[in-house]
């Protein structure tokens, strides 16, 4: 029985922190739809994915991310209650780059913001391998994607800025 109660727990808990992480991405994306169609029309550098790459990997990211705050969550300890504020903290940094680049179209302020985000994400990640090797890799995709985000967002700001403004 108390295996079984257990098991339950981890579910919920596993559960929680996909829907919480999930619920975080879909509204702010939801507060950021307005710039889209801005954002369609502005110059983009070549390797820049079509539109419909960004909501299939920030999902799969956001699942991976939960997953791994999930498996942080179930050990119980203060080392694991101080790296889910890490966590909590880089997903509200998180919330806030789409509406910064998208919504409010501050695309320069949301590079240096994106910065921060790499900074916490990293932090995160560190915080979870130390607890749980799995738990560090299982951001590595994200870290990946972060460093990706972070060149094209200021590609796109110098795109539309700082070569218009030159010519």
């Amino acid at each position: 029985m108390d295996q079984n109660r257990e098991k339950k727990r981890a579910i919920l808990r596993y559960a929680g922190y996909i829907a919480g992480t999930l619920g975080v991405g879909g509204l702010s994306a939801l507060l950021s739809r307005g710039g889209m169609e801005t954002f369609a029309h502005l110059k983009k550098p070549a390797f820049a994915p079509p539109g419909w790459v960004f909501p299939a990997a920030w999902t799969l990211l956001y699942i991976l991310m939960a997953i791994s705050a999930a498996m942080i969550a179930g050990e119980g300890t203060k080392e694991s209650r101080d790296a889910l504020f890490t966590y909590w903290a880089q997903l509200f940094v998180n919330f806030w780059w789409s509406i910064f680049f998208f919504a409010w179209g501050l695309r320069l302020t949301a590079f240096f913001w994106l910065l921060l985000l790499l900074a916490l994400a990293a932090a995160m990640a560190i915080r979870f391998g130390i607890i749980r090797s799995v738990a560090g890799k299982m951001n590595i995709p994200y870290l990946l994607w972060l460093i990706f985000a972070g060149v094209l967002n200021i590609s796109v700001y110098i795109l539309n800025n700082l070569l218009l403004s030159s010519t």
